[in-house]
């Protein structure tokens, strides 16, 4: 019987080597994802970069919602763009939906959790500027319903979705943008969502700066 010391290590170099598979087949995953997106996206992301620099050029705003870690995708996309990508640059205009505690549980406790970005967009918004609405299946209810009241609004939507767009998909039309991830795979899908949006930053930089 091994002592109790060397069954441990034993058990923890198994342990170790299943985890470091494991580890492996997330980059290996994560890569074959991007490497589809980079096939069928990158023309969809210049035209989103376009209408995002058209839209600020002219004195309006971009505002981004999701839920969970979309809900941390759009603050990382708003912060990005007040404070800077990878250059010195303006600050320019974006608002995170997601951030106001007091707003986000009035509406959910006073109306309903469906409304939490519905009811900013109508208040904030105005026609010329931009939804970014973030959901990786494209079926999350208060994002689909902020981008229907935006729709009212003659605001453009840029999307970020995945699981082939979902819902939102459907709301959309040739003034729109969808970038689907092409994934099922909340985190696979995620991870794209986070190169879409520095590859729309950069865009935006490199329109205004070069």
């Amino acid at each position: 019987m091994k002592p109790p010391l060397a069954h441990n290590i034993a058990m923890n170099k198994d342990t170790i080597e299943r985890l470091r598979k494991r580890a492996s087949q997330h980059f290996l995953d994560s890569i074959a994802v991007k490497q589809e997106a980079e096939k069928v996206l990158p023309e969809s992301v210049a035209h989103g970069v376009l209408a995002m620099v058209d839209c600020l050029r002219s004195g309006g705003k971009i505002m981004a919602c999701g839920n969970g870690g979309s809900a941390a995708d759009a603050q990382h996309f708003a912060a990005e763009l007040i404070g800077r990508f990878e250059r010195e640059r303006q600050e320019l205009a974006a608002i995170a939906l997601t951030t106001d505690t007091s707003i986000l549980t009035a509406v959910g406790n006073d109306y309903s959790y469906d409304e939490i970005f519905s009811k900013q967009v109508r208040g904030l918004g105005k026609k010329g500027d931009i939804l970014l609405g973030i959901s990786t299946s494209g079926n999350s209810k208060n994002v689909v319903k902020a981008i229907e009241a935006a729709k009212t609004m003659g605001i453009k939507i840029i999307a970020l979705t995945g699981n082939g767009g979902g819902k939102i998909a459907t709301l959309l039309d040739q003034d729109d943008i969808n970038l689907c991830a092409p994934s099922t795979r909340t985190a696979r899908i995620q991870e794209t969502h986070l190169v879409l949006l520095h590859g729309l930053c950069d865009g935006v930089d490199h329109i205004l700066l070069d």
